[in-house]
């Protein structure tokens, strides 16, 4: 439900999204909003723009030649592949990251130990959860770029403890999901940011490689808007025990790109 509200004192218009968890509805901020837009613009400095994600691979091979299969591809990678363990992961981080917060689970929350305790054990399962060196590389990068650069611009001692514990085996879906949890920002609007900025990256690379135009960029942006969301809805009733993935085919890319004759990108 999004409702529009006047703050007289300081004559502005606050847009304030109510999201339910649990038994607590929670607003998202002009803040939160804030953070969410800046962590996931491309200026921040996390080098999301030098992964393919086996789009490379796929373009030399003739498997992408139009914007319709880039849009196929990206859908592949959240409805199978690494965007749909992410997206559980995040989830999962995010709300381990919370548990101790009474505004987030109520009555239901843990001590900061517990859930520092949960908090690890989803950071070394993420670690472990990749087909390729390339996407390996391609999670752990940004995780540990993303975890840096908020450590020092987004101040919060349990975030950077957390970060610390996990240097260079973080993954970037964990550690913005940590992050967005221990700020206090509702799930599924962080966690759909999160897969908006992954799916940007990824038209990026295929504006650039197939090539394409940048309104056919758009186009493929906007098409992308309810995979996104459904990829997100699916992501918040999978349990860990639960998770799983099938992409062959973009695990046998991501292996070809690593001998790739020519290469512009990481991955």
């Amino acid at each position: 439900m999004t409702t529009a509200t006047t703050t007289t004192t300081a004559m502005v218009t606050t847009i304030t999204t109510m999201m339910t968890t649990g038994t607590t509805t929670i607003p998202v901020t002009d803040a939160d909003l804030f953070r969410l837009m800046a962590w996931t613009s491309p200026a921040y400095p996390v080098g999301g723009f030098s992964y393919s994600h086996g789009i490379e691979m796929a373009v030399e091979e003739g498997r992408l030649k139009r914007q319709a299969d880039l849009v196929a591809y990206i859908a592949a990678v959240l409805r199978q592949g690494a965007g749909r363990v992410d997206a559980v992961l995040f989830a999962q981080a995010h709300r381990a990251a919370g548990r101790d917060r009474p505004e987030l689970l109520g009555e239901g929350r843990e001590s900061p130990a517990q859930s520092d305790a949960a908090l690890d054990e989803i950071a070394e399962l993420a670690f472990a959860w990749r087909g390729t060196a390339e996407t390996a590389l391609e999670s752990t990068q940004q995780g540990g770029s993303f975890a840096s650069v908020t450590v020092t611009c987004w101040p919060d001692a349990r975030f950077a403890t957390f970060a610390q514990r996990h240097r260079g085996r973080l993954s970037h879906a964990v550690a913005f999901g940590a992050a967005a949890g221990m700020a206090g920002m509702p799930l599924r609007p962080a966690l759909f940011a999160f897969l908006q900025g992954f799916c940007a990256n990824l038209v990026s690379a295929g504006v650039r490689l197939i090539p394409l135009g940048q309104t056919d960029g758009q186009i493929a942006t906007a098409a992308l808007l309810p995979i996104i969301s459904e990829c997100a809805d699916a992501a918040l009733i999978t349990p860990l025990d639960e998770l799983g993935t099938a992409s062959p085919l973009l695990d046998m890319l991501s292996m070809r790109h690593e001998t790739q004759y020519t290469r512009l990108f990481r991955s």
